[in-house]
């Protein structure tokens, strides 16, 4: 590389975190990623990408009645999440309905009622940032507090990912070998709830589905061991979520959509990888 070309490069990348918006933008995205692709991992083997669309969009009505009771919000969108998840498992338990289609029921019944409550209510909150999220308009106590929930589930994930792995690829020898699957998928779904909330102010309801699947679609199509599978996604996820911050930078683009954007243009790269491997 010539070292004008180099100087460019050098530039490219650091102008963006001369910025302190950027850094901060920089590193909830990070942590974002990492949560989003070390959970994803589980979702694809376990069948369960629209259980994280699901929750992600259910957090809605909770958001906008915390707000109504003077509460948190995120305390509010975790109580929705969690009542998503664990509804859907009761009605799947107790009816003959498919599981796609009690999530579907269940996540788009949720996100219509708190879309007509957000409609009725006066509230500050714009509707674009809880959808969209505002990866660039995140404060350092919301960069802490993303922190502070997302390590410690994305550390416990990735301890116990022999026994959640076993769960998800095959219950039933779970089950014989004396583990407690029912209450591993609770703590996976707790996990899942509390990634999607940390997320919301960075991500947004909508575009975090997009985190929660991708990057462990394209580990799953690149390697054949799950903890390789793991390593990919959340090496693509976190590359997708650095490139996308600092593009949108240059681009004057939103940041969140580009980085999902990347992760998606990684599938087909990862598909073709895999192939070859194989």
């Amino acid at each position: 590389m010539a070292p004008g070309e180099a100087g460019f490069v050098i530039e490219w990348l650091t102008a963006p975190l001369a910025h302190e918006f950027m850094v901060r933008g920089l590193i909830v995205a990070v942590l974002v990623g990492t949560g989003c692709a070390v959970l994803s991992c589980y979702l694809v083997l376990k069948g369960w990408s629209l259980m994280g669309d699901a929750v992600s969009h259910a957090v809605l009505p909770g958001i906008v009645l915390a707000h109504l009771a003077g509460l948190s919000t995120k305390l509010g969108a975790l109580a929705a999440g969690l009542g998503c998840a664990l509804a859907t498992g009761y009605i799947r338990r107790n009816s003959r309905v498919r599981e796609d289609a009690v999530l579907a029921i269940v996540f788009a019944g949720m996100f219509a009622a708190g879309l007509v409550l957000f409609v009725k209510v006066d509230t500050d909150q714009h509707l674009s940032h809880i959808l969209f999220g505002n990866v660039l308009g995140v404060t350092w106590a919301e960069v802490a507090e993303t922190a502070a929930v997302i390590l410690p589930v994305a550390l416990l994930a990735w301890a116990r990912r022999r026994d959640l792995f076993l769960v998800c690829f095959d219950p039933a020898h779970a089950r014989a070998i004396g583990l407690d699957a029912r209450r591993l998928e609770i703590a996976l779904l707790v996990g899942l709830a509390l990634v999607i909330v940390a997320a919301l102010a960075a991500a947004g309801i909508v575009l975090v589905v997009a985190m929660l699947i991708a990057p462990g679609a394209i580990g799953f199509v690149a390697t054949r061991r799950f903890d390789a599978m793991m390593a990919v996604a959340t090496g693509v996820s976190v590359s997708a979520c650095v490139l996308g911050v600092l593009a949108s930078f240059h681009l004057d683009v939103a940041t969140a959509p580009l980085i999902v954007v990347l992760q998606a243009g990684c599938f087909l790269p990862a598909l073709w990888i895999g192939k070859r491997l194989r």
